[in-house]
């Protein structure tokens, strides 16, 4: 088995969730969601864009319904022996399947858990899954019981973090190498994400962002690639990813001689992140870190050009999002706690003077205070 983690690491996160499964009356857990199947068992793959299923009872017992393609994937990359094949053919049921699967398992009339709100659970599935069930068993909301306990990293999976960390100083590094008046973007894009898979990383769960000029204001990733022109502004999100787990960043880099705007928003940005970096400790919440933000990037005059979030957990991620909670907006009361991964970001959109301006990176909080796993100095970088 390619496993990335010892067998009692995962046998420690699966006694976790049972344990939780037990406090909330809950018998068993349907996981649609790919991030929980690979935090518990470390199977690996893209393959939840079809319907497949990992059945977690409270006795500790593991079963998976899924496409044949998938099979030996899950044999090679999990720590899962009963695996199940739901059959490819014109009138597929898939969910149909999930019912004989559970009802061999002993889950007939018993109170299952299930994640519904789940890119791998399409709402045309989520409708079947209802209706091949009903009648056989109960079913209750429990999305969050395996993200509640996997938003707190052990040990091993801290070392991940960190050498997602190191990546993401590697990319930043290779785009810098790559921007100047005339550099084409997809150059420096092609750095970026080269220096990763050099290092050992992966795929990111999200595409990087990368423009400039006008696109620099884009918070997402958009096709068509520019050359930078002799006075330009060049945003880039970016993560270091491995193992699946990710250490985001971004950064404004200026091209030329940087504007008064440009400046002014960098200070703004710059205070403020040193400010969230008081609030991101134990015992204090998710909203106290985006007040934080908000109250330094006001007093800036910048009220209008920030976003209405500054961050949020990151972790082992799939498709379609590197993102996860909780995230740091206003009156969110997550309290934050020692091994929980923030990426935080302060970004700043002027869309009346066309300029951007954007400083984030990753930390571990500890038990005193966060641990930003990029080494790299937070000034104004200048081409």
């Amino acid at each position: 088995m390619a496993l990335h983690f010892e067998l009692k690491e995962y046998k420690t996160r699966i006694k976790a969730v049972t344990r939780a499964l037990e406090a909330r009356g809950l018998d068993g857990l349907l996981m649609f969601q790919q991030e929980s199947m690979y935090y518990l068992t470390g199977y690996d793959t893209f393959g939840f864009c079809f319907f497949q299923c990992l059945y977690l009872g409270s006795d500790g017992k593991l079963a998976l319904l899924t496409r044949s393609a998938d099979l030996r994937q899950a044999q090679h990359t999990s720590i899962i022996s009963d695996i199940r094949i739901w059959t490819d053919q014109a009138g597929a049921k898939p969910a149909g399947q999930l019912r004989e699967m559970l009802a061999s398992l002993g889950a007939k009339g018993r109170k299952l858990g299930i994640e519904t709100n789940s890119y791998g659970l399409t709402h045309y599935n989520g409708k079947a899954v209802d209706e091949a069930l009903a009648g056989f068993c109960e079913l209750a909301e429990a999305t969050d019981v395996v993200n509640m306990i996997r938003v707190v990293k052990s040990p091993a999976e801290l070392k991940y973090v960190r050498k997602a960390g190191a990546l993401g100083d590697a990319a930043l590094k290779a785009a810098i190498r790559k921007t100047k008046a005339g550099a084409y973007e997809g150059d420096i894009l092609a750095a970026q994400q080269g220096a990763i898979f050099a290092g050992g990383g992966d795929y990111p769960a999200n595409e990087f962002i990368i423009g400039s000029a006008r696109d620099a204001l884009l918070c997402r990733y958009k096709s068509g690639r520019r050359k930078l022109s002799k006075r330009d502004q060049l945003t880039l999100e970016w993560a270091g990813v491995y193992r699946h787990y990710h250490a985001a960043f971004m950064r404004t880099l200026i091209i030329g001689k940087p504007s008064k705007v440009h400046l002014a928003m960098h200070a703004a940005a710059r205070e403020a992140l040193a400010e969230v970096e008081t609030e991101l400790r134990p015992g204090r919440t998710a909203g106290d870190v985006f007040d934080a933000h908000a109250r330094v990037m006001d007093a800036h005059g910048m009220q209008r050009h920030r976003l209405n979030a500054c961050g949020y957990s990151l972790g082992a991620k799939f498709t379609p999002s590197w993102m996860d909670s909780p995230m740091f907006y206003r009156g969110n009361p997550t309290i934050i706690g020692p091994g929980m991964v923030f990426f935080a970001h302060m970004i700043l959109m002027n869309s009346d003077a066309g300029a951007a301006y954007c400083l984030g990176r990753t930390y571990i909080i500890g038990e005193k205070g966060p641990e930003p796993v990029s080494r790299y100095p937070l000034e104004m970088v200048i081409r």
